[in-house]
């Protein structure tokens, strides 16, 4: 028992006993000692009703905000909604918990980085053309496409500072194969994911993803004989935080597929848009790009 219990405003104080005194005569000064007074005067009481309002006000919020973010709210109407009635029940106390929490929510974040941006220039071509200048146009495009979808979209440099535990629906990385002629057969995109991912199925779905909406969106093939250590071992895997999904996709070879990157980079960029939706969404991808995943 704690022994720093104190007497509940409402409870009964014993008394010394008083001499009796006459009817009709007391004792000057003397104020009743049923209840405690405070200094002001009033009878100091606790509101029951007060307090149980506090206790269901709270409750509501926790309540409210814990099933806003389940799998089936995340992108529908009823988030919005769910927000909305919350703030009408009690805007002051809603007001910084929801802004908080769409400030650290992933829930419709995306990361698109752009491969070399603010670090070096990548692959060059002979005329001066740019790995760096054409992931970059590639990815800002993917970037405004996004944002116009609703999503969240932050735009990220090759070692980017906040790629620290970084917390998104999904990551993507967009790079471009060498400006040097190989050979014939070297054309097309190639996709990966981490090799050591925490969700593999995660990771296998998004790459599949990707792989099945760029090659309808863009036509070309599908290079998985050229996948890289670097691409399974890229640095920002071991960077972002593990629930974060990611993948690296080589766009083109900036020697056959130069046209289509550089003439025609707002399909480039709807291919990997439709890639990402892929994933989100859910939706059905062909069995051939499940098998190359």
């Amino acid at each position: 028992m704690n022994s720093n219990f104190q007497t509940p405003p409402f409870s009964e104080e014993p008394q010394e006993a008083q001499p009796s005194l006459p009817i009709n005569q007391s004792e000057p000064n003397k104020r009743p000692t049923s209840r405690r007074v405070r200094s002001n005067g009033k009878v100091g009481s606790f509101s029951i009703l007060n307090g149980l309002q506090i206790i269901a006000t709270y409750a509501f919020l926790a309540a409210t905000l814990f099933t806003l973010f389940t799998p089936n709210n995340l992108f529908s109407g009823q988030m919005v909604e769910r927000l909305f009635t919350a703030w009408q029940a009690n805007p002051a106390s809603i007001s910084q918990v929801t802004s908080q929490a769409a400030v650290d929510s992933a829930a419709n974040r995306i990361g698109i980085v752009a491969g070399h941006w603010k670090n070096d220039s990548g692959s060059v071509c002979a005329d001066g053309l740019t790995e760096q200048e054409v992931n970059l146009k590639i990815a800002t495009l993917v970037q405004e496409k996004l944002t116009a979808q609703g999503y969240q979209v932050d735009l990220l440099a090759e070692f980017d500072d906040r790629l620290s535990q970084y917390k998104a629906i999904a990551l993507v990385s967009i790079h471009n194969d060498s400006c040097q002629y190989v050979n014939d057969q070297a054309t097309g995109f190639k996709v990966a994911a981490a090799m050591h991912s925490a969700y593999p199925e995660k990771a296998s779905r998004l790459t599949a993803c990707l792989i099945d909406r760029y090659h309808a969106k863009t036509g070309l093939p599908f290079h998985a004989n050229t996948i890289t250590n670097d691409m399974t071992n890229y640095h920002a895997f071991d960077e972002i935080n593990t629930d974060t999904t990611a993948a690296i996709i080589e766009a083109g070879f900036l020697n056959l597929d130069r046209k289509i990157l550089t003439e025609s980079t707002d399909e480039v960029a709807q291919g990997i848009v439709d890639g990402i939706n892929c994933f989100v969404r859910n939706e059905s991808i062909s069995p051939t790009a499940t098998a190359a995943k």
